[in-house]
């Protein structure tokens, strides 16, 4: 069964939201003894989901982490939010576990939830299990097969099934370990008893265990001729090929059972204890050196006592407290504080080696996916790959409710966007709102009530507003005379001004076509100023866009012509001119690629065209099979909730993204409202 692992290791706990993963975490801490008492998600007393958020929404809104001891080896193990609106802190652990456990449900019509986690998986090498959850459901009919049949159609990787099941009538009641040849009955709250291998198992498992034993065939030359010489292949070599080949991320192995009966754990357990990488191979697959101090920080908390705490996995070395450390992103800093992490509680350590996840105190310079370490480290180690943030995809613009509060605003959002890189905040020029985005609604309104809580900056949150610009259609020419007499010196300016459409796109155009100085040089850009200022706002209450402005005639006074009189002049000159020009609104339309399995796309093409969207085409998307990508342009006025019917409509798998393509006139009924509201608002 290889060597005996000594270092800690770190398991991560994913799969979709609902599949059990937290139920699972607390019946891995259980069954090890690591806890006395299991909890429960439904009545908020689970060591996993004990932040607010989590427990008012009852679900993962962020990584929970737990240290359990098996066996007499030590593990850390991560809980990862399910929701995929949560995703970035998934991936973000992730990349520093040794393996990942993919819960999954019985029913095969859902096993199409896993597949952005096995594309994850698969895309950075993680060798990763399966574990089919609540196969207790009585009278359900459940099939192992069926459902391991659905995962291998969404997985890219060979699924190993390791046991079959053992039935009473509909009911699961122990397994048959495909390996060692031995069954068990499951026992409520115990170990489960070694039995016979009933009869009526017998063929289903010699027929699953020839197909494991294929599997691990495909990569084992040795193996295959056992296989063809009809030589029975010995356990250890079967182990020892399950335990490299689950390394190597060529083999998933599957097991099943109920965490929230702790049935199958313990076989859980005793897998991930065998055949779960150590840290040195870890190290090795993410291309990290073993020459000094070495850690990965894979998540950021602003604690409200300690401040900013940095969760890593050390690689190599000792990390200590109080040590200076380099960054390969950021500035690096002292440690000032080293601590273990066990759900909420924290615990204070001088030092930490090899395997460990530990969280380093105040490296304010430092962000996720920094490696961080010894100048022996840095020497040695570039960055190392980590995962993109993910794009927007639901945007809410923020105002708040105390005055006073915008600058502690942006700062405690700031803070936000460290610990999520998922989440991203801005100024928006155009309709001078601060826009938060992120990954959907929960996802806002959880980093909202953290907002709150933790920062006491309370916002209105609401829909944002378009960035709609407006244009002209027709030609013109205008005057604008300004000329005010009071005491002293009085105000004069007069301009001949043309007016005339541009192609969309090409933008503002000022020429100066004035000869025998009727207005003398100095006054000109005065005149082009005036009319950028008027541009800001034209007569339908929106930026005028793609239009040019000639300067071809005009007038001064010696004494009371200035600067301020010719862009006053101007100003008029447009506003009068701009009435005759036919202005029409323009909406920003967005290039929209949409990603769904292939069943629903035709429903996200209806979703789109009821969007106002014109569908493009569709194509098989690359590397993604049984998916397709549909591309639209749609109205940006038409995206606000689109992630939300296309989860409705995928089992909450379906995203997509966008960027801005172009204007497009609009006008009509909706184009009329958009007009009058504007104007009831600046009234």
């Amino acid at each position: 069964m290889g060597a005996t692992v000594t270092t800690p290791r770190v398991a991560a706990i994913v799969g979709p939201y609902t599949s059990g993963k937290t139920t699972l975490l607390e019946s891995l801490l259980f069954t090890s003894d690591s806890i006395t008492r299991r909890g429960r998600v439904t009545d908020g007393s689970s060591l996993g989901d004990a932040s607010p958020e989590a427990r008012d929404r009852q679900m993962t809104t962020e990584v929970n982490v737990a240290r359990a001891r098996f066996m007499d080896q030590d593990w850390t193990l991560l809980d990862c939010p399910g929701s995929v609106e949560f995703s970035q802190g998934t991936f973000d652990a992730l990349m520093v576990a040794d393996v990942a456990i993919v819960v999954a449900e019985p029913e095969p019509e859902r096993a199409v939830m896993v597949t952005p986690i096995l594309k994850f998986l698969d895309a950075h090498s993680i060798p990763h299990m399966v574990f089919i959850n609540k196969v207790d459901r009585d009278g359900t009919g459940i099939s192992i097969r069926a459902t391991l049949e659905a995962l291998q159609g969404v997985s890219e990787r060979p699924l190993v099934l390791r046991e079959v099941p053992i039935r009473e009538g509909d009911r699961i009641t122990g397994y048959v370990d495909l390996v060692s040849e031995r069954a068990y009955k499951y026992q409520p709250g115990e170990a489960s008893d070694l039995i016979r291998i009933p009869d009526a198992v017998q063929a289903d498992e010699q027929v699953a265990r020839q197909e494991m034993l294929e599997h691990l065939a495909d990569f084992d030359d040795a193996l295959m001729e056992e296989l063809l010489e009809d030589v029975v292949p010995p356990r250890d070599e079967i182990y020892e090929d399950l335990r490299k080949d689950l390394a190597g991320d060529l083999v998933v192995p599957v097991f099943f059972g109920s965490a929230d009966k702790d049935e199958g754990v313990r076989r859980l357990w005793k897998a991930l204890r065998h055949e779960g990488p150590s840290v040195e191979e870890t190290r090795a697959r993410l291309g990290i050196g073993d020459a000094g101090t070495s850690a990965t920080v894979f998540r950021t908390v602003h604690a409200q006592h300690t401040g900013k705490l940095s969760l890593a996995r050390v690689w190599a070395g000792e990390v200590k407290d109080g040590m200076t450390v380099e960054a390969s992103a950021g500035t690096g800093g002292k440690i000032s504080g080293l601590y273990t992490v066990h759900g909420q509680d924290t615990a204070k350590v001088a030092s930490a080696g090899p395997g460990a996840v530990v969280a380093l105190g105040r490296l304010d310079g430092v962000p996720t996916g920094a490696l961080v370490g010894d100048m022996a480290a840095a020497a040695a180690n570039g960055a190392p790959d980590w995962p993109a943030p993910l794009p927007p995809l639901f945007v809410l613009a923020l105002r708040p409710k105390r005055q006073g509060d915008d600058v502690k605003l942006t700062a405690s959002l700031g803070k936000l966007v460290e610990e999520d890189a998922s989440l991203s905040f801005e100024h928006d020029a155009d309709t001078n709102e601060l826009h938060l985005s992120g990954q959907g609604d929960i996802h806002l309104q959880t980093a909202l009530a953290k907002l709150d809580r933790l920062y006491h900056v309370a916002v209105d949150a609401e829909r944002p507003q378009v960035p709609y610009k407006e244009t002209l259609r027709k030609s013109t020419k205008v005057q604008g005379r300004h000329k005010r007499q009071t005491g002293g010196h009085g105000q004069f300016g007069d301009v001949h001004l043309e007016i005339a459409p541009r192609s969309r796109g090409t933008g503002f155009e000022f020429a100066d076509r004035i000869t025998g100085g009727v207005v003398p040089r100095q006054y000109i850009p005065a005149v082009e100023h005036g009319v950028r200022e008027w541009a800001a706002r034209g007569p339908l209450g929106f930026p005028v866009v793609d239009f040019s402005v000639a300067l071809f005639d005009g007038s001064y006074h010696s004494v009371d012509s200035s600067e301020a009189a010719f862009k006053t002049a101007a100003q008029i000159a447009m506003r009068d001119g701009a009435a005759k020009c036919d202005p029409i609104l323009l909406e920003p339309i967005l290039l929209v690629e949409v990603s769904v399995p292939t069943d629903a796309t035709s429903k996200a093409q209806r979703a789109l065209s009821s969007r106002r969207g014109q569908i493009l085409g569709f194509a098989a998307k690359d590397g993604w099979t049984g998916w397709d990508v549909v591309q639209a342009h749609v109205p940006q006025s038409e995206i606000h909730d689109l992630i939300v019917e296309l989860r409705s409509v995928t089992m909450g798998v379906g995203t997509f993204t966008w960027a801005f393509d172009h204007l497009q006139e609009f006008s009509g009924r909706q184009a009329d409202e958009v007009v009058e509201t504007r104007a009831k608002a600046s009234a």
